[in-house]
């Protein structure tokens, strides 16, 4: 299931990439040959208006395939048909290559809008709080009872108990002061999605810094409940939410990048498709709307990726495309072939390493 959801997420991100390069070259009159929903071997397709669109194989995105994209079609010494990418403008070639990023990044403001309306879990006070509210699990020790046991976070703790005591209340600081009283075995249940638990937790000491005699499990709770938004708060905070994401994303990456350079990043937690595709299972156990942010953060992530000024990337193209307005003639199609193979490669070299490095975590 973990990995059907993956592979959905990832053909919907994909898919979503590929129609705005779409949209845009048919709105600057380019002549797109075809749009494939999926990658070959194709299964069928049905040619209209000019562009054949095709069902393929494999359901892992899908592409489109515009004339003269790549300045294949150009001859020697020739000049390019004029419905082709090579022949429009620089501003429209721009357009084309920056479609994608920008529907990304729609789609992802979008997956925030419908949130945020749905409801998403919020923290609050004890006095804030209504019946529905939940004591939820928001931190777990690595390595400490809790996690040994197999609580997640996310849980929402439904009971706990040791031997014939009951914790009553369902406040944090409440569930703290009645681990802290119990040494014998604990009986928390809890709920994760549509699924409920029983784990049985021994607490110890030394597991709170500040109070090594303290008896703890090693969790952190908060209470929380659903707030709905209406739909014009939900865009406005949509709006907020996606631009602090792309800036924290593009810190970070750039950070890392950085990092690289000096010899000091620190890729452990840097997840490539196993990890994504665990994760995505983690957010889906959660619920729907966890589900649909962690699609959203990813789409966003694609976006920030894709415009590295790097080979093979639509940054990369796009900054062939402001060399070749700045020299006011084309660059050599051979080099830029070159260029973009050989960025390819060293993005499957990266995929493969960071997907070697998934692998080793599991192990």
């Amino acid at each position: 299931m973990t990995i059907f959801l993956f592979l959905a997420v990832l053909f919907v991100l994909i898919l979503v990439h590929e129609w705005g390069h779409f949209i845009v070259a048919k709105k600057t009159g380019m002549q797109v040959d075809e749009f494939g929903i999926g990658f070959p071997p194709k299964l069928f397709g049905k040619k209209w208006r000019g562009t054949e669109y095709t069902l393929n194989l494999l359901p892992i995105g899908g592409f489109v395939k515009i004339k003269g994209e790549n300045a294949e079609d150009i001859a020697k010494g020739g000049d390019a048909d004029p419905d082709s990418f090579v022949a429009k403008s620089k501003w429209a070639q721009a357009a084309v290559l920056v479609a994608g990023v920008s529907m990304n990044i729609l789609f992802a403001w979008l997956l925030f809008v419908t949130v945020f309306i749905i409801g998403v879990p919020t923290v609050v006070d004890s006095v804030e709080a209504t019946d529905s509210a939940k004591l939820t699990v928001t931190q777990v020790l690595e390595g400490g009872p809790a996690a040994e046991a197999g609580i997640p976070v996310g849980a929402q703790i439904v009971s706990v108990s040791a031997g014939t005591a009951q914790l009553q209340t369902n406040t944090p600081e409440e569930f703290s002061e009645f681990i802290a009283a119990q040494d014998a075995p604990l009986q928390i249940t809890y709920t994760l999605g549509n699924e409920t638990q029983t784990r049985m937790v021994l607490s110890e000491e030394n597991i709170i810094a500040d109070d090594p005699q303290r008896r703890a499990i090693g969790v952190a709770l908060a209470l929380t409940q659903i707030e709905k938004m209406p739909v014009y708060t939900a865009a406005y905070e949509a709006t907020m939410f996606t631009g602090n994401a792309l800036k924290g994303i593009t810190l970070g990456l750039f950070t890392l990048i950085a990092q690289s350079i000096q010899g000091d990043a620190d890729f452990s937690q840097v997840a490539g498709p196993v990890g994504i595709a665990g994760l995505v299972g983690d957010a889906a156990a959660v619920g729907i709307t966890s589900l649909l942010m962690f699609t959203a953060v990813i789409s966003l992530n694609l976006a920030v990726i894709n415009m590295l000024p790097f080979p093979a990337l639509d940054g990369g193209r796009l900054l062939f495309v402001g060399i070749e307005a700045l020299l006011r003639r084309p660059i050599n199609p051979q080099w830029v072939a070159r260029l973009n193979f050989t960025g390819f490669a060293l993005l499957m070299l990266l995929m493969v390493a960071v997907t070697w490095n998934d692998i080793t975590r599991l192990l």
